[in-house]
């Protein structure tokens, strides 16, 4: 029986980014596919971030081809990454405290009614749509116009979520949404991760954390120094190894082992300070006693 492969929502090949002579990424590949989480995984300055921005359409690829449902394309803003569905939902989710849930979900796009001068933001039909969005993610707010910085953390990922698929998003980019987040809210987040997963949205989940990793996705890239190391499924690669390869365990077990050594050789040259030492008093002590040894001829 032939398998059709499904068409990526988006796809990266052998992309590349330079600036001037530093090399951010270098034939990195990836793609998504519609109801998958793939997690982009990696320390600092492994590459992530350039590589959402590039997908995200603030920087442009030096190198390679972007794909979108299969269609080569060059964005030259976010913008035109929106207007083909791909949003994303950065650390600082561009929103207002001060101001109301529904106005932060329509934030840029808000919904007007009457005309000329009497064109005023539309609150009963801001306040409904906000509170039946967020109702699809899980989410029973008690009032649309308390100021969303009343919410949790988690529950502000939610509002930032829930009005990405809104406005059409058929990929969602989360750029370490749990970070800085507790066990209890960073749960919470996973779940409408999930849940945009269960509504066959295709979402990248950049994260430091394997474990959050781990429970929600589906295939894992990992990136190290601008390059990748591969992408694997969960029988592919273990959360074991998934965690040997961030962290960087080969590296680690050599630094390891030359710290021993520093330590080895500081203890070989105190031993070798202290018994100097050790001598040099009892080479003073020899002498104060030649001085108050009785000589012959003494009475």
């Amino acid at each position: 029986m032939t398998t059709t492969r499904q068409t990526p929502l988006i796809e990266v090949r052998d992309i590349a980014k330079y600036f001037g002579n530093v090399i951010a990424l270098n034939g990195v590949s990836m793609e998504v596919n519609a109801g998958e989480v793939m997690c982009l995984l990696g320390d600092n300055g492994a590459g992530k971030s350039t590589l959402i921005k590039i997908l995200s359409g603030v920087h442009q690829p030096d190198g390679g081809q972007y794909l979108v449902e299969g269609e080569p394309v060059h964005f030259t803003s976010p913008r035109d990454a929106l207007d083909r569905g791909i949003a994303t939902v950065y650390q600082d989710l561009a929103m207002i405290p001060l101001m109301s849930i529904s106005r932060n979900f329509f934030l840029g796009s808000e919904p007007t009614k009457g005309r000329g001068i009497f064109k005023r933001f539309d609150v009963a039909f801001a306040d409904r749509v906000a509170r039946e969005e967020l109702a699809k993610m899980g989410i029973d707010i008690r009032d649309p116009s308390q100021p969303v910085g009343t919410l949790s953390g988690g529950e502000r990922q939610s509002v930032a979520i829930a009005r990405a698929v809104y406005f059409g998003a058929k990929v969602l980019i989360l750029d370490e949404p749990t970070a800085a987040l507790g066990v209890k809210q960073a749960g919470t987040v996973l779940r409408y991760i999930a849940q945009a997963k269960a509504r066959k949205l295709g979402v990248i989940f950049i994260t430091h954390n394997p474990h959050h990793a781990y429970a929600v996705g589906d295939r894992f890239t990992i990136l190290k120094r601008g390059k990748s190391l591969g992408t694997f499924t969960k029988e592919e690669l273990p959360q074991e190894e998934m965690v040997r390869l961030m962290s960087g365990a080969d590296e680690l077990e050599a630094l390891s082992h030359e710290l021993a050594e520093i330590v080895r050789q500081d203890a070989s040259r105190e031993s070798t300070e202290i018994l100097a030492e050790e001598q040099h008093l009892i080479e003073e002590l020899e002498e104060t006693e030649d001085l108050f040894r009785p000589r012959a001829g003494d009475d």
